[in-house]
This record gives structure tokens, C-alpha cells and sequence, in this order.
């Protein structure tokens, strides 16, 4: 087996490079400890939460992106009980539709348990957790046969994080708005955040078992790999179906180097391609037809332009990603993709999965975004082979001369001085999310009276009455009520801007009663709910409106029954 530690020019080319893929017990205790401190530090921002709620407040259990979580629990809500969701997150009627294998088997889950969607949401985040970091390390193990190298990478997937603690910086001292704040923000392809507030990001980012599986067959010529590698891009693509342009794609860019480099087709990638495929590609035609054929779910998807959230462009790349990016790319380049020959197959998979996602990022589609998660796998693995090939050998010759120092302590102040780069952003996330929660306010929080009076609606309204609120309680509606919001989500909800001003002019008190009365009626509601975040729009009281009556109060909330 070739020595990975030695620079890649000096190594004889195996082709079909496999190494021992067992883990020591050393390696198993600093896996679990690294498991074990990374949940229990994401756990701390939930824990502050619920345990500094004022006696009027509850904590939502929500740590980040209020309005996608609350989408995601109305599913959970839906899918608890049938096995297709309609949208309740729009006025309009809608059918049964919508499927999501994550959402269906935690509200599935739950139901039978007994336990609500802020528990179940920490039992996917633990989850998730687990099985990526588990899975990454088996990885680690596949590509790297010295275990210092193995441990590097798996802290670099783990904590990577980009240069935005620069912007954040900038921001404080002179004063101005943070720039560029998507670079700062985005989950997508970073571990730490994923894990703390969007782990069903981690949940989609196991794809990349389907490449451990081919790999391993292709070592061995066995098939029956790529039958499980399907079967595991089957379950994944009903979760998160745009993952499978991920696995497509990759599998697609491994296939045509290993031609360009062999000269001869890559026959078992080609027919495990084909059976990836063909077992993995129905959730993708489902997303397809659901999304060209219903008039409801075709809008939706129209609508995700509204989030302006794209890509950044690739000179903001080095931002997002930080210094392992840079690593990475400087690896890829002194590997030198145009002598292929010179590159084994675990390395020509990790140069085309790092080189074809800077395509896949940038395809003209909405979701584009999120084809950057899973990418800090095969940048973290490139910039660790630009360590120990490259770069450390010219530390080594550096420090070297002096005799107080020894090469195994040239090397761990070189990953020390790594991981201290790399984890910065991710310190200034964390902590922002005890500064956001601290304030006990809207979105994160909902008064008791709010919550009692969506109990009450829970209980007197019908699955198909439609709920007139402002959007801050409107998000919440349907996964509390199991009603429709009449505004709740900026892609979900049909013509969000027009309703969205709707509601505005409706809670104004400069709008005429007859007027507002006809935004019900266009709207096809049922109750109004009238509460803190109503008011805050604007008016104290709702007088005057033909057909409005009061049918439940309390200190806070008045909800009032519209029959035109």
C-alpha cells in the first residue's frame, strides 16, 4: 500500500488506491469526544433559551430561520396523520400533494411517542449529527491511512468556517452594515452551523455515503455497492431531492476523468452510474412533475427568487469557506488535473468532486445555494493532502534547523495554527445566537396568550379555515393550528409581496373598514387573529367591519370569527 504521507510526485501510481479502513480505539474515544463536545456546545444557545423565558414568553424552540423551520414543522404536522401534505402555508385551497421522507418519519415518530416538533427537531439534530460525523470519519479512514492526517480532517469538516469574522469585524469598527452578510450566514457546506440551527442540512449531506459505498466497490469490482449506493441515494433524494444532482454529478466527473487518465471507459463507474440512477432518480422526476404540473406547487417554486439568495460569486468563495478553501484549491493545483496520470483514484475522485461542484453551484436554478452543502467533505480532505504533501515539508525545512524543535511538534503546531484559522466565524455565530435569543422577542418567542389562543383555534377551527394575521404570528399557524395562514412564508405563500401589503394595509388605521372587509372576503378568511404583533402594524382595535365578531379573548389576543 503507498505511503500517503509522502508528496504525491513521489508516489508510485496505484490506480485503485484502498487503505486499512479500521479504527483504533485511540480513534474511536476522540471520535465520540469530538461527537460529544460539538452537541453539548449546539445545545447550550437551546438550553439559554428555554431556561431564560420570561413567565409570559415561550421559547419556539427555533434557532435560526424562523419562517423555512416553521414550513418544515407544518409538514411534520400534516405528514403526522396522512401521507401527503397540502400547503398550509398559502390561503388558497390545495390538494394533498407534497412528500417528504424526513418530515413524514418525524412526525410519524412523534405522534407515536407523544413528543412535539421542538423535541423531535432536537432528536434530528442529534441524530444527523452522529451519523455525518461518523460517516465523515469512515471517509477519513478511506483516504487517509496515517491517523494524525485522519483526525485533521475530520476537525477541518467538523469546524471549518470562512474569513466573515473579518466583515463582523469591519462592521464594528466602522460602524456601518455588515458586508456581504451571506458570507457570513450561509449553513450550506458549513458543519458547525448546520448542526447548531439547520440539521437538516447534515441530514441531506449524508449523500455522501453514496460515494463511500462506490468507492469501496469500485476497489473490489462488486456491484452490489452500487445497488446499496442507490438505495441510500433513493432514501436521500425523498428528503432532498436536488442532493441527487450532487451525487450525479460527481459520480458523472469521476466517470470522465478516470477516461481522460486510463484511456479506456471507466466500465464499473459507468454501470454503477447507471444503477445509482436508475434505482435513485424518482423522487427527482416527483419534484419535477409536482412542481411543472400543480398550478399551487409550480408558484411556490416560482416564488423562491424572493429570497435573493444565491451563490455567492467565486472571488467570495475564499470568504465563505476560509482558509481550508484555499488549502484546497492550492492542493488541486500543485496535483495538477491536467497530468492525471500522475493521480490515484482517491485522489482523482476528490479533484473531480472538489473541481465539478464550482459548476453544479452555479446552474440557473433557485436552489442552487444548497449545492454547496456537503462540499467542505472533499475541500477539507483536498486541503489536508496540501498539508502534509506541501506544505509542512517547507515548514519542516524551515524550523528544522533549530534543534529545540521536533518534526512531530512542527507538525502539531501546524494543525493547531490550521484549526485556530478555520474556526473564528464559528465562534462569532455562536455567540450571536445568545445576543439574539437575550432580547425574548419575535420570531424566537411567542407570548403565552399567543399560544393559548392558537390552542383555541387548534381546537375550534377546521383544517381548511384560513388564518388573517401579520406574518410574524403567521409562520406559525399552520404547524399550531393545522389551518392555512393567509401570509406565513415568502416562497410558500401565493403572491407573498400583494399579501404582504394586504395585511399592512388591513392592520393600518388609516384603511377604511369597507376596504378591509373586502381583503377578507378576497381572501376566503375565517378568523382574524389580533395580537402584540398586529397591533404592532399599527391599529389597537378593529371597529366597524361588517361581518366581524369576537369569539375569543384574553389579555393579549382577541380572535375574531368573519362570516361574509
Amino acid at each position: 500500500m503507498a505511503n500517503t504521507s509522502a508528496p504525491i510526485n513521489d508516489l508510485p501510481l496505484q490506480k485503485s488506491l484502498a487503505f486499512h479502513t479500521e479504527w483504533s480505539a485511540a480513534e474511536r474515544r476522540f471520535v465520540i469526544l469530538v461527537i460529544a463536545i460539538v452537541l453539548a456546545v449546539t445545545s447550550l444557545p437551546f438550553l439559554f433559551g428555554y431556561l431564560t423565558t420570561p413567565p409570559d414568553k415561550q421559547f419556539m424552540g427555533i434557532m435560526l430561520d424562523v419562517p423555512d423551520h416553521a414550513q418544515y414543522f407544518s409538514w411534520m404536522r400534516e405528514l403526522a396523520t396522512q401521507n401527503l401534505a397540502s400547503n398550509k402555508m398559502t390561503p388558497e385551497a390545495n390538494r394533498p400533494l407534497f412528500f417528504n421522507l424526513l418530515w413524514w418519519g418525524l412526525g410519524r415518530a412523534g405522534s407515536l411517542l407523544g413528543l412535539d416538533y421542538a423535541v423531535m427537531f432536537q432528536v434530528l439534530r442529534v441524530g444527523a449529527t452522529i451519523l455525518f460525523l461518523l460517516l465523515v470519519y469512515r471517509m477519513c479512514c478511506w483516504f487517509f491511512s496515517n491517523p494524525a492526517m485522519r483526525k485533521t480532517a475530520f476537525l477541518l469538516v467538523t469546524f471549518t468556517s470562512g474569513w466573515g469574522w473579518v466583515l463582523v469585524l469591519l462592521k464594528y469598527l466602522t460602524g456601518k452594515e455588515l458586508l456581504f452578510p451571506l458570507d457570513v450566514y450561509i449553513a450550506e457546506g458549513n458543519t458547525f452551523l448546520g448542526i447548531l440551527g439547520y440539521p437538516h442540512f447534515i441530514a441531506a449531506a449524508l449523500y455522501i455515503f453514496c460515494f463511500d459505498l462506490l468507492l469501496r466497490g469500485q476497489s473490489k469490482q462488486q456491484l452490489r455497492y452500487a445497488v446499496w449506493a442507490g438505495l441510500v441515494a433513493l432514501f436521500l433524494g425523498w428528503q432532498h431531492a436536488y442532493d441527487l444532482v450532487s451525487v450525479y454529478a460527481v459520480l458523472l466527473a469521476y466517470a470522465i476523468l478516470q477516461w481522460l487518465r486510463d484511456r479506456k471507459l471507466p466500465v464499473y463507474m459507468i454501470k454503477s452510474g447507471l444503477i445509482v440512477g436508475g434505482i435513485s432518480v424518482w423522487p427527482a422526476i416527483y419534484s419535477v412533475l409536482l412542481t411543472s404540473m400543480d398550478p399551487i406547487w409550480k408558484d411556490v417554486l416560482k416564488q423562491f427568487a424572493n429570497a435573493g439568495v444565491y451563490t455567492p460569486n467565486l472571488l467570495h468563495l475564499p470568504i465563505l469557506f476560509g482558509f481550508t478553501f484555499l488549502l484546497a484549491v492550492y492542493a488541486t493545483v500543485r496535483m495538477n488535473p491536467l497530468r492525471l496520470n500522475t493521480l490515484d483514484d482517491n485522489r482523482l475522485f476528490l479533484v473531480g468532486w472538489f473541481l465539478v461542484t464550482f459548476l453544479i453551484i452555479y446552474l440557473p436554478v433557485d436552489y442552487q445555494i444548497h449545492l454547496l452543502n456537503g462540499w467542505q467533505v472533499p475541500m477539507a480532505f483536498l486541503a489536508v493532502f496540501g498539508m502534509q504533501d506541501y506544505i509542512l515539508p517547507w515548514v519542516e525545512r524551515l524550523l528544522l534547523k533549530r534543534q529545540s524543535i521536533t518534526t512531530e511538534q512542527v507538525r502539531r503546531l501546524a494543525v493547531a495554527l490550521v484549526i485556530a484559522l478555520v474556526i473564528p466565524t464559528n465562534l462569532y455565530l455562536f455567540a450571536w445566537r445568545f445576543l439574539d435569543l437575550s432580547r425574548h422577542d419575535y420570531p424566537y418567542y411567542l407570548y403565552q396568550d399567543e399560544l393559548q389562543a392558537m390552542a383555541w383555534l387548534d381546537e375550534n377551527s377546521r383544517p381548511d379555515d384560513v388564518i388573517f394575521s401579520s406574518l410574524t404570528t403567521g409562520q406559525y399557524v399552520p404547524m399550531l393550528t393545522g389551518s392555512h395562514a393567509y401570509l406565513a412564508h415568502w416562497a410558500q405563500t401565493l403572491d407573498f409581496y400583494a399579501k404582504s401589503q394586504a395585511v399592512e394595509d388591513f392592520f393600518s388605521p388609516g384603511l377604511d373598514a369597507s376596504s378591509k372587509k373586502q381583503i377578507l372576503a378576497e381572501g376566503n378568511v375565517a378568523f382574524v387573529f389580533f395580537g402584540p404583533a398586529e397591533k404592532a402594524l399599527g391599529s389597537d382595535r378593529l371597529d366597524g367591519i361588517y361581518g366581524l365578531a369576537p369569539v375569543y379573548e384574553n389579555s393579549k389576543v382577541t380572535i375574531y370569527r368573519f362570516t361574509r
